[in-house]
């Protein structure tokens, strides 16, 4: 943890940073332990699949090119991650020096409790490499964070058993879906696995008909004034309890875990029980975790989210989202410079080609040896409006009150009109 503020206050990030370059990035000698050594801790949501020897291995190196620094990495599940273990450990003044930052409303809340580092002027060129990419980890043109990577979701399926089911093509409507979720009954796998165990796979079910029923005029507007009053967002779920009624999902899919272990819906897919999983880009890399030889399935396939013919949302648009890297407010200059590591060329192409996910610096692109991920890439590149994941584009308060909903909706216990009032009851709270 973070031990070293009063120092840092007195040294200024960026006079630190500065003074490290120029000195060929070796450390101070004055570092936080008092003995010229600097530990940086860096936490992330790598626990499964080739991600975590990736992140080992870029902290070993870092630490090789950088004597005098240590760098204690760990992973922990998302959720976790995300809604306990950051948001306790930045409450109480002790975060670690890196970790994960996620766009939307959660970065604005942290920038408000000034909770994290203006990077824009240690790292403008790391910040330039990934364009446009980075926007949604700024706040009023500050950058506070920058992803590492940026891909959209689709469903990842089972090339064999839609053939053994009579399927060549993936279907491209919604009636073309609900066909395959009967043809492949057949099979005798689940047509679909869900993980809504875990609450929010099943809610990015509702987020895709939303998406795919209100314009991206209504999306705009409800993400900037929350205003759910267009009737789309109830008809997301009508669309969905209807959906639910032909009981595509898994036996026990109420209490399926999404990405841990044989029995999750990813592994469900990697040991062919079930057809296809609708997940993020990040999910080939998690799927080959799981398999026995620990890679990823030849059968595996992609396609994005099909669209809904006569609904007002644009067919091309896509749901999507990225994973950050920030620094706290009081953590060391040398944590830029891990950060800047992380973002280089180098490691870029190294997270590329172990399947994880689709890099954000461009010059990475081309080390995506993964088939399925370039498919991705393109329909990322291919997409006319790419929404952020609805819970991270409105905030916790508000994204915790519709994910609540939507799965009561799964479980039966709830409407599609109880998802909006929730929703605008949590955001009449902020």
């Amino acid at each position: 943890m973070n031990r070293r503020s009063t120092r840092l206050v007195a040294l200024g990030v960026t006079a630190g940073l500065t003074a490290l370059t120029l000195a060929g990035c070796s450390p101070s000698g004055d570092g936080g332990d008092g003995d010229g050594d600097v530990t940086l801790t860096w936490w992330h949501n790598a626990t499964s699949g080739p991600l975590p020897d990736v992140w080992e291995e870029v902290a070993t190196e870092f630490e090789e090119a950088h004597p005098g620094i240590n760098v204690e990495q760990t992973g922990y599940q998302n959720e976790e991650l995300q809604r306990t273990l950051i948001p306790n450990a930045l409450a109480a003044g002790d975060p670690p020096d890196l970790f994960q930052v996620w766009p939307g409303g959660e970065l604005r809340d942290q920038v408000a409790n000034d909770y994290l580092m203006p990077l824009d002027d240690v790292l403008g060129d790391t910040i330039d490499s990934v364009g446009a990419t980075a926007t949604p980890w700024q706040v009023d043109g500050e950058t506070y964070g920058i992803p590492f990577t940026f891909g959209i979701e689709g469903f990842w399926y089972n090339t064999d058993l839609f053939e053994q089911a009579g399927f060549t093509e993936a279907p491209a409507t919604l009636d073309d879906l609900n066909a395959a979720v009967e043809q492949l009954r057949s099979t005798g796998a689940a047509p679909i696995a869900v993980g809504a165990g875990d609450k929010w796979p099943a809610a990015h079910w509702w987020y895709q008909f939303a998406l795919h029923s209100c314009s991206p005029e209504t999306l705009k507007a409800a993400e900037a004034e929350f205003d759910f009053s267009d009737e789309c967002w109830v008809e997301a779920g009508e669309q969905l309890q209807t959906f639910i009624g032909t009981e595509p999902f898994q036996e026990g899919f109420l209490g399926t875990p999404a990405q841990q272990g044989a029995g999750s819906s990813a592994g469900l897919v990697a040991n062919g029980q079930a057809a296809m999983e609708l997940m993020g880009h990040w999910n080939a890399g998690t799927i080959g975790g799981l398999t026995p030889d620990q890679q990823v399935p030849e059968f595996l396939g992609w396609f994005p989210f099909p669209a809904i013919p006569g609904a007002d949302g644009d067919p091309t648009s896509t749901l999507g989202g990225g994973d950050g890297f920030g620094c706290s407010a009081d953590a060391p200059p040398e944590c830029a410079e891990l950060l800047e590591y992380i973002m280089s060329e180098e490691v870029q192409k190294k997270f590329a080609a172990s399947g994880s996910g689709i890099p954000t610096v461009p010059a990475a692109l081309d080390a995506l040896e993964d088939p399925n991920l370039k498919l991705v890439a393109d329909g990322l590149a291919n997409s006319s409006y790419v929404q952020l994941w609805f819970d991270t584009a409105f905030g916790t308060t508000v994204g915790n009150a519709m994910n609540e909903g939507i799965v009561n909706l799964f479980a039966g216990a709830g409407t599609p009109e109880d998802i909006v009032t929730k929703m605008q009851a949590a955001a009449d709270t902020l």
